[in-house]
């Protein structure tokens, strides 16, 4: 019973290794502030406008910024430095913020730069994400990739529930100001940390960032089945079984107003149990067959959190919908880092940021838009079992996702050998 539970504890190899430890520290950091800005903005906007549709159009202002300078940032990381543009989009989000600060501090803060910053922090994030991504397979070794993107998500998860719980205490007793000045300081910590960071340079094969080598990712992106794959399923899950936006109204429908920040806290829960317990996943090897299995039961738990008939069931079931979200995640970014070429790396990581972030915004809406023309049990229930449906014909129409293996994939076996060409991760 103890070996088996040793197994099941979590993977702390990756953080040996003193640039992915300084890379995880300032990532911590910046997120921390980052989300304690995420929560003062629409506060603020609601101070100054009192308006729903100027707090929502916040998320508009931020997704198209974001998904153009995406692919663009791809490109960049391929061509670039990886370390010296992570530096680079750091310190000008820092300004962004302290535009928000200095705009807090006037005696009439105007209402345009809040809309302004959004777009700009959005795109310098779109930029910046690729770059981000794709340095850890340079700062940790092949047979730890599923171990550091467990660490990551834990590191997300952390920053995704402390942040916004900070946030919302500094906005209600300090106001606005002292929580952009906060952000501005994780900034500014975070950059320390990025500068002792040894460069990351392109790879020997690097083009010029352009529109045709955009092209020339996307295409390599659709020759590979099984990468198809991990788009396929991430925007499937999330478009067609995104619940977050009808919680307030389950909330109503099982008598339960009360539960209605647990809600929101159950994926993040459910996530972060399976990355604290992930030891076990650098054993598995059929990496598109788990990444499929965990759809599949995200899909079947979301259809069960919309027919519980009791907030215990509905919590229970959203934490098993979120640990199932993770296992996707886990294995969806091993499947990225083993086997994409380097010098092709950032463009598949933008390609990656259009379907992790077009997914759950679009998901959004159609939960809402189903709602209204089916009913809200209706409208979780069906989209649940309709992503569990559309991870079956992934299973019959894209073989060669589900019969992915590792150790015999020759794009992996080609990455391993351009992992061994590149100095060792100090």
């Amino acid at each position: 019973m103890l070996k088996r539970l040793r197994h099941l504890r979590m993977d702390l190899r990756p953080l040996r290794r003193r640039d992915f430890r300084l890379l995880m520290a300032s990532g911590a950091i910046t997120m921390f502030g980052s989300f304690i800005t995420i929560v003062a903005v629409p506060f603020q906007l609601k101070q100054l406008t009192g308006s729903y549709v100027a707090v929502g159009a916040v998320g508009i202002v931020e997704l198209v910024p974001m998904v153009l300078s995406g692919l663009w940032g791809g490109a960049i990381a391929d061509a670039a430095d990886r370390r010296k543009v992570v530096l680079i989009c750091e310190f000008a989000m820092a300004l962004c913020t302290a535009g928000l600060l200095v705009n807090a501090m006037m005696p009439r803060p105007a209402v345009w730069p809040l809309y302004v910053v959004a777009g700009s922090v959005a795109a310098l994030d779109g930029l910046q994400r690729p770059s981000l991504d794709a340095m850890t397979p340079r700062l940790v070794p092949r047979d730890e990739q599923t171990a550091a993107n467990a660490i990551s998500s834990v590191r997300w998860q952390i920053g995704a529930v402390a942040g916004p719980a900070v946030g919302g205490v500094l906005v209600a007793l300090a106001g606005v100001r002292l929580a952009y000045a906060v952000d501005v300081l994780t900034f500014l910590l975070s950059i320390g940390l990025l500068w002792a960071l040894r460069p990351v340079p392109p790879s020997a094969q690097a083009e010029r960032p352009s529109l045709r080598g955009i092209a020339r990712g996307a295409r390599y992106a659709w020759s590979r089945p099984e990468l198809l794959g991990t788009y396929f399923v991430d925007i499937a899950a999330m478009f067609l079984a995104m619940p977050v936006a009808l919680y307030p109204f389950i909330a109503d429908e099982l008598h339960a107003r009360w539960a209605l920040g647990l809600l929101y806290a159950c994926i993040p829960i459910g996530a972060m149990l399976v990355s604290l317990t992930s030891g076990w996943a650098s054993r598995v090897h059929r990496h598109g067959l788990m990444v499929l299995i965990a759809a599949a039961v995200w899909g079947l738990a979301v259809a069960g959190f919309g027919l519980a008939s009791n907030i215990g069931i509905a919590i229970a079931l959203l934490i098993v919908a979120g640990g199932a979200d993770m296992v996707s995640g886990l294995f969806r970014s091993t499947i990225w880092n083993q086997t994409i070429p380097d010098h092709l790396r950032g463009r598949l990581a933008g390609i990656e940021l259009l379907s992790y972030s077009i997914g759950p915004t679009a998901g959004q809406m159609r939960a809402g838009l189903m709602a209204g023309a089916v009913g809200l049990r209706g409208a979780i229930a069906a989209g649940g079992l309709l992503c569990t449906g559309a991870v079956a014909l992934c299973t019959v129409f894209m073989p060669g996702f589900t019969r992915y293996d590792e150790r015999t994939s020759p794009h992996a076996q080609a990455a391993r050998a351009d992992q061994e060409l590149q100095p060792a991760a100090p």
